[in-house]
């Protein structure tokens, strides 16, 4: 799937953020080399530490229809903000366990796009191999 079709998934998964507090909407999408597409939303809450962003939710949904990293071809992040938003800390640290160094992370406002790898975003990830 290429970037623009995977980001357009992410703008429609974005319709389905729950942000009653910040009103920063945040939609992603999870694009699978079988063709599957995954889609993830901003779930707020009023306990902040229970809120689930939307990278976190696509890949979480992924990995639970059985999707495993060397599955995943790309992930996609959009935002409707000014400037692009790029995931969190915690969505970082998940993405370096739950995707491939080298997987392509799309983001976009709509205005701009920004186009990073898993890598690029968490250079010195802490993973599985340095509980070894």
């Amino acid at each position: 799937m290429n970037r623009k079709e995977l980001i357009d998934h992410a703008f429609q998964a974005m319709k389905n953020s729950y942000a009653p507090y910040s009103q920063f909407h945040v939609g992603a999408a999870v694009a699978c080399r079988d063709g599957k597409v995954f889609y993830g939303a901003n779930i707020e809450n009023a306990s902040y530490g229970a809120t689930n962003c939307a990278e976190r939710s696509a890949m979480f949904s992924a990995y639970s229809n059985g999707v495993r990293k060397e599955d995943i071809e790309a992930i996609a992040i959009v935002a409707d903000g000014e400037t692009i938003a790029t995931p969190c800390g915690i969505c970082r640290q998940v993405m370096a366990e739950l995707l491939a160094m080298d997987t392509p992370v799309y983001m976009s406002n709509g205005k701009e796009n920004l186009d990073l790898t898993v890598k690029d975003l968490l250079p010195y990830a802490f993973t599985q191999e340095d509980l070894q």
